[in-house]
């Protein structure tokens, strides 16, 4: 194999991870992490951690997508356009998996207790719940356990406060509708219902910005009263944004734009989060 073409191999199989959002998820627990006083150390680790547990689940959904995805042409799919075998992508997606289970460890057993429920709900997400009506509830539980991965991980191991495991869950429903959205048509096509596809474009959208609106809200108050300055102004970016989308979402079909304010919503309350610091934990 000349150089190259290895290059080539390492370039599809790390497009294969759905590399926006395992570095978004990413991003999101080390945020938490710093907010809540990790050590560089520690929070290097919980940053691989999570990394490796979102390669694993973006691998898995390849993996097993592949044949459905070749169906409908993907040309974003590497397994699927023949770019990388689908063996390669399957066996990372348990090298991944086997790793972010052992470097979890690392910052103690019940942080790697909850990764492991958050990697099930993405690994459970990925083998068929995706084609149901509940395809809301993996993204709902892993992204509401993310935080108490975080708080779990200090030293002493902290819960997670209750708000922010539902501000979690509630961006978790929102990431779900946004990622099935632009595929509505190809995964119909093939046999794919899942929530959104059942309740139709436009009422999804608006499913979206009210989650994302519900977490700007408890993101806001949840830390206590009064709220603070930086939240305040983080909650009204973001209903601005989604009363913006609504009304847009009302006007025409979902296009780009309304998929660009979900996450601009969704990253204000990435940002609200890490205002909170401290507040995230009990």
């Amino acid at each position: 194999m000349t150089n190259a073409t290895a290059a080539n191999k390492v370039t599809a199989l790390l497009l294969a991870s759905h590399p926006g959002p395992t570095v978004v998820v990413t991003v999101v627990a080390t945020v938490l992490g710093a907010s809540l006083g990790y050590p560089p150390g520690r929070l290097a680790v919980l940053a691989l951690a999570i990394l490796l547990g979102q390669l694993s689940i973006g691998w898995s959904n390849d993996w097993l997508d592949a044949a459905r995805d070749a169906q409908v042409e993907r040309a974003d799919k590497p397994a699927a356009r023949g770019a990388i075998g689908v063996g390669t992508v399957r066996t990372a997606a348990f090298v991944a998996l086997v790793a972010a289970v052992l470097v979890t460890l690392v910052l103690g057993p019940f942080a790697a207790v909850a990764h492991v429920v958050a990697i099930a709900g993405g690994w459970a997400y990925n083998l068929g719940l995706k084609a149901t009506a509940v395809s809301f509830l993996p993204f709902a539980v892993s992204f509401g356990i993310l935080p108490a991965i975080v708080t779990l991980g200090l030293e002493p191991p902290r819960l997670a406060a209750a708000w922010v495991v539902a501000a979690g869950a509630l961006l978790g429903v929102a990431a779900h509708v946004t990622n099935v959205l632009p595929d509505l048509a190809d995964d119909d096509r093939t046999g794919i219902r899942g929530l959104p596809h059942r309740m139709g474009a436009v009422p999804s959208g608006l499913l979206a910005f009210a989650c994302l609106a519900a977490a700007s809200v408890l993101i806001a108050f949840g830390p206590g009263w009064p709220p603070r300055i930086p939240l305040l102004i983080g909650l009204a970016i973001g209903v601005v944004i989604a009363v913006t989308g609504v009304v847009l979402l009302l006007r025409r079909s979902p296009t780009r734009l309304l998929m660009q304010l979900i996450m601009g919503c969704a990253v204000v309350d990435v940002v609200m989060l890490a205002f909170a610091g401290q507040s995230t934990a009990v």
